[in-house]
């Protein structure tokens, strides 16, 4: 078994239709998939079919952006193996979807008074099949430099962090967590050595909570034994994945990072 619980296709944020992720995945033996898009389930009829002809597990994903009120920072939750139906998902993602649309194209705006010649219903047009616009691709519309060169980060920097800086209102943590236990699904915190989730999940573990990521692409051995001990001490499933976006995220082949267990496959 070699399963990688962590990959995004164009559905929200990556680059890469399932189709695409699929072949790769086939080509680099993985046997196991989770495509956990941002906030959003519309892909994974189709991804549970092609899943099918490429003789490879797809595993119902999704990554919840949330927020933990207490500490004021974002957090992350994935979760996997829901109802087809995700009633109590969709209901929490759609608020955040819609508020991430209008925030998206308040940036265009933004960016077009400023002097930059782009055009927002080709942004759109683009995105598709993803109906939210991502800063991802309003960058892939402005610049065609690659994600980890010195020429996108600086323009990232300046328009998303500087001068269009705006940041949308996410779901409570605990609200994420109880709706993909609601929906009969596993809930993971996603990276919690990227958003400094640790103190959180003690917490979260009453509300339902029953795995944490350890396996990533931003962790640490620190972050390996933190994870293992929180892990051991509430029980909880250990995951992991490559986070993989394509031409939108870091440099990273599909199955380059797995998860440590197969509690999901039983």
């Amino acid at each position: 078994m070699k399963a990688d619980l962590h990959v995004h296709s164009h559905y929200s944020d990556g680059s890469d239709s399932v189709r695409d992720i699929l072949k790769e995945a086939q080509n680099n033996g993985v046997t196991h998939l989770s495509i956990v898009d941002h906030d959003t389930v519309n892909g994974q009829k189709i991804i549970s079919k092609l899943g099918k002809e490429y003789n490879i597990t797809t595993i119902p994903g999704i990554e919840i952006s949330a927020y933990d009120f207490k500490r004021k920072r974002k957090v992350h939750v994935l979760g996997y193996d829901y109802h087809p139906d995700a009633f109590h998902i969709r209901a929490i993602c759609q608020p955040i979807l819609q508020r991430r649309q209008e925030n998206s194209l308040w940036q265009i705006q933004q960016i077009i008074d400023s002097g930059y010649a782009i055009d927002e219903k080709i942004i759109q047009e683009n995105a598709l099949p993803s109906q939210t616009i991502y800063k991802q691709h309003i960058m892939h519309h402005l610049t065609n430099a690659n994600y980890s060169s010195s020429t996108y980060r600086e323009l990232y920097i300046k328009l998303f962090k500087n001068s269009f800086a705006r940041d949308i209102e996410y779901v409570d943590v605990f609200t994420a967590v109880e709706a993909i236990v609601a929906d009969g699904g596993l809930a993971v915190v996603a990276h919690p050595g990227q958003l400094d989730s640790y103190e959180l999940i003690p917490e979260l573990v009453d509300a339902g909570l029953g795995g944490i990521e350890r396996n990533h692409m931003d962790h640490t051995k620190q972050d390996y034994q933190k994870v293992e001990a929180l892990a051991d001490s509430y029980n909880l499933v250990m995951t992991g994945g490559t986070d993989y976006h394509g031409l939108f995220g870091k440099p990273i082949k599909i199955g380059d990072i797995t998860s440590p267990v197969n509690v999901l496959f039983t």
